[in-house]
């Protein structure tokens, strides 16, 4: 499932920036020789060609015929684009003809320039054309949140109505914190939200803490090496919201069902343990596996226990609620006019805190956090769940249109920063310059790729995935 809805997303990436090249070259009379989703070394799964009036269509194709190529066609026909799909899931391509590129010969950058070519085109209309891809990957982003709060509106846990508080990583109790504690303020700004509270202690390297413990307000000095840990383990997460194990519903054949357990039933204990928190009761109930557990708990405020007999898999076979159908959730419902401002509000301060964590990168240890596919892979939930699934495109669609922007050759910002350069000094690069410089930057690439999926190679021979 991961799988299927790592592609998907991908799949609507990688379409929307390249329709956004596209769009821009057609309106500027640029010919776009190909378009392809997903890359097709050697064959293709599917081609598609307008000519003399009618579709024409390929299926598993390695080469295309001479009759498709643009010099046989009618003078009509000639800026007509090639539609394909490969094979290689890793990203996709819009064939603009005269920009120079990966695919650009020495045969190409010989020719003589052609007025429907990117590179006999005015500077501003190249710009134009290169920062479509990642202008319409943020419009999509922005689009995407706000048919997520128009239609889904927007829940929040205010982070102080936790009424357990939290449980916090190992990093986070070296350095003071106990699990149930609740931060009030960090560095003296008052914390309400939290992924304000998670995204301060991430990146503002925080060295006063106040939590809120068993009543009182206690002041945490931290040790300044927060970074530094954080970079070094990895955890998936800094904090969790500790919520108690309410029984929502049963599994077929559960248990807890058969031994009399109800909808709404509060557990508090397994044989004789006190397990306030629903992660308690996970992890103490793989040590009775086919046997007779006594379960102590809440129905309707009266305190009971029930003997309930586990199989094999010593699991209960029950749902429990989650921690937004227990604890007070602020929840607001947008129209769709409503959606907008808040959409956008949203998606700017999305790519507010994603371009401000890339300072981890350039930390100690920081470059153990680029990750390939598979930690793309891993932020999907397990389970089908379609606000996530659109909650998550969004935010890649953000982080796609922000690194498409670094300028390295290569990538829309290495092309956006020699036209920025040719706009500033009315002066062009050469074509030749171009061409080692785009060589230059795929190798950076190529090496950014083969280290981001060799962490994913580490963090899964690890099981960190």
């Amino acid at each position: 499932m991961k799988f299927l809805a790592l592609i998907l997303s991908l799949t609507l990436l990688v379409i929307t920036h390249e329709l956004g090249h596209l769009g821009f070259a057609k309106l500027f009379h640029t010919r776009v020789r190909r378009f392809y989703l997903f890359f097709n070394p050697k064959i293709s799964l599917f081609k598609a060609k307008k000519f003399g009036g009618k579709w024409h269509f390929l299926f598993f194709n390695s080469t295309t015929p001479e009759s498709w190529d643009e010099k046989n066609l009618a003078p009509e026909d000639q800026d007509n684009t090639l539609w394909g799909i490969g094979w290689l899931p890793l990203g996709g391509y819009c064939d603009i003809a005269g920009m120079i590129d990966e695919s650009t010969s020495a045969k190409d950058l010989s020719a003589e320039p052609q007025p429907w070519e990117y590179r006999t085109k005015p500077a501003w209309q190249r710009l134009c054309i290169i920062c479509g891809g990642v202008l319409v990957n943020f419009v999509s982003a922005l689009l995407i949140y706000t048919c997520i709060f128009a239609h889904w509106g927007q829940d929040t846990l205010p982070l102080r109505n936790a009424g357990m508080g939290y449980a916090y990583n190992e990093i986070l109790l070296d350095e003071g914190f106990r699990d149930g504690d609740v931060i009030w303020s960090i560095n003296g700004e008052e914390m309400t939200d939290f992924t304000q509270t998670t995204t301060a202690l991430l990146l503002g390297n925080p060295s006063t803490v106040v939590v809120k413990r068993d009543s009182q307000f206690d002041t945490l000095y931290l040790s300044g090496k927060l970074m530094a840990r954080i970079n070094k383990e990895q955890p998936k997460n800094l904090m969790t919201v500790r919520f108690p194990m309410v029984i929502k519903d049963f599994t077929a054949g559960s248990a807890a069902q058969k031994a009399g357990l109800m909808v709404d039933d509060s557990l508090v204990s397994v044989a004789g343990i006190s397990t306030p928190v629903s992660t308690d009761i996970m992890a103490l109930l793989p040590d009775y596996a086919h046997k007779t557990i006594v379960v102590g708990l809440y129905r309707q405020g009266s305190y009971m226990e029930i003997p309930v007999t586990l199989g094999g898999n010593a699991k209960l076979g029950v749902m429990m609620k989650s921690y937004n159908e227990i604890y007070p959730i602020v929840h607001t419902d947008y129209n769709f006019l409503q959606a907008i401002p808040a959409g956008i509000k949203y998606g700017c301060e999305t790519l507010v805190t994603y371009v401000g964590s890339l300072k981890l990168l350039f930390s100690e240890g920081g470059a153990q956090n680029l990750g390939g596919f598979g930690t793309l892979g891993s932020i999907f939930p397990r389970e089908w769940d379609w606000q996530q699934f659109w909650n998550i495109t969004a935010f890649l669609a953000v982080v796609l249109a922000f690194m498409n922007i670094i300028p390295i050759p290569g990538l829309d910002g290495g092309h956006i920063m020699f036209t920025l350069w040719e706009i500033v000094t009315r002066r062009k690069p050469s074509d030749k310059f171009l061409s080692h410089a785009q060589t230059v930057g795929m190798a950076i690439l190529i090496a950014l790729l083969v280290w981001a999926n060799g962490n994913d190679l580490i963090r899964w021979l690890g099981g960190k995935f």
